[in-house]
């Protein structure tokens, strides 16, 4: 009997591909695959704030002063009667928006300016690398401090802050990769048919450092939403009544006796989303190795 052959539309055929993929590379790296649940697991709770948080993180109820979790609020209440719940579920949509952007500041600042140096050498790589020097001799939560203090205290503006901090060192992981692609065959190939260096910069250059700023940026977010917390702890962060985790943690130190849980929630949350972004940042950066994808076959 002729065995049966089944024919799968050239989608489901990808589909099929993908999935085996995917499900190869979260076996091979199981930690990073449960870092990225959660991350996306925050994601999910932060869009859908309005929706499942059960009060109004703003509301104020004198007669549930300091109430420790019980069924109600399973979380307790702070020294204003607010739900730490709600308020920690709005706070999360402030951490993940300042990891995002930021990210997206210092990728846009540092990734050009890495290919510019690199390719360019000369005057130009040594002006671009003593900038650079100039704000990496700066700690980088001082220097972020420093310019939401100029600037003011804002989402924005602590997105800015952070942006510039941590964009040299994106320059410096590009122009490394740059210097070491500049003078590969293709690029000369580019060169002797007649490619411009805009051209080569953006269509040669440019996408071979992208895993590595891929990388750069997971591993930065978690940096972002721990800086943020960390200006926000020391009051120059969101303005209150704006919930942030690092706002609330400001707000619970002065009733860290009475109240202990008020600081231990929003402190969770930190630990756990840094961590996973640090986690899910180490796995990308296997999987983009060349090197371990052939060993592991994904």
């Amino acid at each position: 009997m002729a065995q049966a052959i089944e024919f799968l539309p050239a989608g489901r055929r990808h589909s099929r591909f993908t999935a085996a993929r995917l499900w190869r590379i979260a076996r091979h790296h199981p930690m990073a695959a449960v870092a990225l649940a959660i991350i996306i697991t925050f994601i999910v709770i932060a869009l859908l704030a309005p929706v499942i948080a059960p009060y109004d993180p703003a509301e104020t109820n004198g007669r549930y002063r300091l109430k420790p979790p019980e069924w109600s609020h399973p979380f307790g209440t702070d020294s204003l009667g607010r739900d730490v719940l709600s308020r920690e579920i709005y706070g999360a949509r402030v951490s993940l928006q300042v990891a995002v952007l930021a990210v997206s500041v210092a990728a846009s600042i540092g990734v050009p300016l890495g290919i510019l140096s690199g390719y360019r050498g000369g005057w130009v790589d040594v002006v671009v690398m003593r900038l650079t020097d100039a704000v990496i001799a700066f700690p980088g939560l001082v220097l972020a401090l420093s310019l939401v203090l100029v600037l003011g205290p804002s989402i924005t503006n602590i997105m800015v802050a952070l942006g510039i901090g941590a964009a040299p060192n994106y320059a410096r992981l590009v122009r490394g990769q740059v210097l070491s692609l500049r003078n590969m065959d293709y690029i000369l190939a580019a060169r002797a048919i007649g490619a411009g260096d805009i051209r080569i910069m953006v269509r040669y250059l440019w996408p071979n450092t992208l895993p590595s700023v891929i990388v750069a940026g997971t591993l930065t977010m978690g940096t972002a939403i721990l800086a943020e917390a960390s200006l926000s702890f020391l009051g120059v962060g969101v303005r209150p009544p704006t919930p942030t985790w690092g706002g609330m943690l400001n707000e619970a130190f002065s009733q860290i006796y009475v109240a202990p849980f008020l600081s231990f929630f929003p402190g969770l949350a930190i630990f756990i989303i840094t961590l996973s972004f640090n986690l899910l940042g180490d796995g990308v950066r296997d999987i983009l190795d060349p090197r371990l994808r052939t060993t592991q076959g994904l």
